[in-house]
């Protein structure tokens, strides 16, 4: 068994039974428009709030147990979202694209060997214009728990070609084991 199905037979820290804030903000604000894939969803709060404000959504996520949580939850709270176990080096399986892609957690999860793949990827799911929203661990926050950060550099090296970076700005992760939260960089990047 994966780490992160794994980490799902339990409450893993990231599960934090809502959407992170970072990402109602960018909807109340309407920089999320049109139909959105949400990357690495786990148990679909992210999705399920953009879902629940009327727009198309698909979330995937490798671990099984996660996407069957977020398919509960939709069909508790009466809200219609597409959820697909699918490993997001594969994004391309899905065979349709998107407005906009949001990823809560998952790009500072990949090796440096795995991004240009996840790179690729993204740029067959989203379309021509399209913006990926991604919130990762800064290189600010301490070392000794969580996930590897993730410089600005190397964001703005992996999306250096056929991509624009709009912003990569300080964020909060939030978490259910670190109420103040961890450290983050949003960043904007659009599909050229």
């Amino acid at each position: 068994m994966d780490f992160f199905e794994k980490a799902y037979h339990g409450k893993p820290p990231w599960d934090i039974g809502r959407a992170q804030r970072e990402f109602v903000r960018l909807e109340e604000s309407g920089k999320i428009s049109g139909d959105v894939l949400d990357v690495g969803c786990g148990t679909g709060e992210n999705a399920l709030f953009l879902a629940g404000r009327g727009h198309d959504v698909w979330g995937v996520d490798s671990a099984p147990s996660a996407i069957a949580i977020a398919r509960r939850r939709a069909e508790e709270r009466g809200i219609t979202a597409t959820f697909l176990v699918k490993d997001t080096l594969k994004l391309y399986e899905i065979g349709r694209t998107f407005h906009i892609v949001i990823d809560s957690g998952l790009f500072h999860t990949l090796s440096d060997t795995e991004r240009p793949c996840f790179v690729w990827n993204l740029s067959e799911v989203l379309k021509p214009g399209g913006t990926y929203f991604m919130l990762a661990f800064s290189e600010l926050e301490p070392a000794g728990y969580g996930p590897r950060r993730i410089a600005k550099k190397e964001i703005q090296a992996a999306f250096s070609d056929g991509w624009r970076i709009n912003e990569i700005r300080a964020a909060v992760f939030e978490s259910h084991t670190r109420p103040e939260g961890s450290q983050a960089w949003l960043s904007s990047i659009t599909r050229v």
